[in-house]
């Protein structure tokens, strides 16, 4: 092992870990990480904010499967990658943010130093799994390992490891092992199995509920699918795991009011790799009468207010692959109908298109011209909120929304991580006009990197889900009007290419060409949209 300051060490002991990339922003506090990349073969992104770098790092991770890292500097640069530290945390994604703070004994009573904060690492604790401070270079890099560890082998959620600026300097040659940790299966029991197989082989109207844990196991259930001809929901997060010729999917709508009167029809329920939190439901209940089963790595999933009468603390793939293999000949006697999940489905269609009219048909023509597999960051506008009900997925797991911790600003810097995790696949971002405003800068980044990233602006000149809510709420609409820049300018004004089209047959044709362009392309809609 070759002695070398920690910082540098650091970065090595990722990259043999394989961490190819690493998002961030230099400071006077963190410039000993800084000293090591570059030599240990890691690229670094530049962000413009903190935010930025990890968003990021969240976008990367969500696309690669692969554990984003954000390097940061001591006080605001931590402070200002708590938001997408909490989004991270509340989506399971894997992101490990490692700062610099000030050294042990300047910390606890106000000295005046520079970035200085009472309690850094216990900021950070709110917002991630854990927080630590490594104080000498064995445990710097014990942490390291056991957040790469936990990422494979546990629910992935964020951590943060923090260094006292004079260790980092320190020159080290402690041992650090080069393997990348093996993901452990969370199995379940042959009678834990045997069991959920004889509830379904009894039901006649068994219905699946597949959650964001569950993308990776998108063929099982599908087979599971097809041996009982149960019918299904999915979570927006879990959206792409049914096939979209299946006649007994309800499809995305499970938040829709209503649902729990269809939910209510089944004799038996499982939900797999699903919190069914708030914002899986928007209700309190389920809508569940008969039994409910759970299924989920995260024990704190299984117990919850929806009284499930059995849980598994298993792998959703593990369960389902082993729950296809125990029904194989068995002959299912569901009673669901085509008919009537159609029925519902149009239903619910029409009601979305009444509550935000004009939204389908733009939506429609993006999905027409987008390539199948194309991955898609969306922030928190109605635009997106249209989209996670009624549009179909193909594919699992690459349509990425700040769902629970719900931040805007998420779409841009997410998609320029997801376009530097997958140089080769198209990408594309969507956000509203607001929410794009709160990270607009690192459209630099994207320019600077040359990123042929699509960047769909819905443009209705204000908060229109707000002005909405305060509506219902006999609420006269106060402050969600704000004044916006020429958008297409400033887009232009960073380098990226800009473009508006007037019609709905338009838009096919702009997307394809920003999606060839060699930089990022800022797309601009608006309800004026025409046929």
């Amino acid at each position: 092992m070759t002695s070398r300051p920690l910082g540098a060490q650091i970065s090595h002991m990722l990259k043999a870990r394989g961490v190819d990339v690493i998002f961030g922003i230099p400071g006077v506090h963190n410039v000993e990480m800084y000293r090591g990349i570059e030599e240990a073969g890691i690229r670094h992104i530049l962000a413009r904010h903190e935010q930025g770098a990890g968003f990021m790092a969240d976008g990367y991770a969500r696309a690669t499967g692969r554990p984003g890292v954000a390097y940061v500097i001591t006080g605001p640069g931590l402070t200002n990658i708590l938001t997408p530290l909490g989004q991270a945390y509340s989506d399971s994604v894997p992101v490990l943010a490692i700062s610099s703070c000030l050294d042990p004994q300047d910390t606890g009573v106000a000295k005046g130093k520079l970035h200085e904060m009472r309690d850094q690492a216990g900021a950070a604790a709110t917002v991630c799994d854990w927080s630590a401070l490594a104080g000498d270079a064995a445990t710097a890099l014990d942490l390291i390992d056991r957040a790469l560890t936990e990422f494979a082998t546990m629910r992935p959620r964020p951590k943060h490891i923090q260094v006292p600026i004079s260790v980092l300097a320190q020159a080290t040659d402690t041992q650090w092992s080069p393997s990348v940790p093996a993901s452990v299966l969370h199995a379940v029991s042959d009678d834990g199995i045997t069991r959920l197989a004889g509830l379904v082989a009894a039901s006649r109207r068994p219905l699946f509920v597949f959650g964001g844990g569950a993308v990776r196991a998108s063929d099982a259930a599908q087979q599971v699918l097809a041996l009982t001809r149960a019918a299904s929901f999915v979570t927006s997060a879990g959206r792409g795991i049914l096939s979209p010729d299946d006649p007994l999917a309800f499809g995305g709508y499970l938040a829709r009011p209503g649902s729990d009167a269809e939910i209510a029809k089944a004799d038996l329920v499982i939900a797999v790799g699903t919190e069914l939190s708030e914002t899986d439901l928007w209700r309190d209940s389920l809508g569940h009468r008969g039994d409910l089963v759970r299924v989920d790595i995260d024990p704190a999933s299984l117990s919850d207010r929806q009284n499930a009468t059995m849980r598994l603390q298993a792998d959703a793939g593990h369960v389902l692959t082993a729950l296809s293999e125990r029904l194989s000949g068995h002959i299912p006697q569901t009673e669901w109908t085509p008919a009537e999940v159609a029925a519902a489905r149009a239903r619910w269609r029409a009601e979305v298109d009444a509550e935000r009219p004009g939204l389908l048909p733009v939506l429609e023509a993006l999905r027409a011209a987008l390539p199948k597999h194309t991955t898609v960051y969306s922030d928190m506008t109605q635009f997106a909120y249209t989209a996670l009900e009624t549009w179909d997925m193909a594919v699992p797991g690459i349509w990425h929304h700040p769902f629970g911790f719900g931040t805007l600003g998420y779409a841009l810097p997410a998609a320029i991580g997801g376009k530097v995790g997958l140089p080769d696949s198209p990408v594309v971002a969507i956000a509203g006009d607001y929410g794009l405003q709160y990270t607009l800068p690192e459209l630099g980044t994207a320019v600077e990197l040359g990123l042929p990233l699509p960047i769909i602006l819905w443009d209705n000149g204000k908060l229109k889900e707000i002005e909405d809510a305060m509506r219902r709420s006999q609420i006269a609409p106060n402050a969600v009007i704000a004044r916006n820049p020429d958008f297409l300018a400033l887009a232009r004004a960073y380098g990226a290419g800009a473009a508006e089209p007037a019609t709905l047959d338009q838009v096919g044709d702009v997307l394809r060409l920003a999606l060839a362009a060699k930089r990022p392309t800022l797309i601009r809609l608006t309800p004026d949209l025409t046929r």
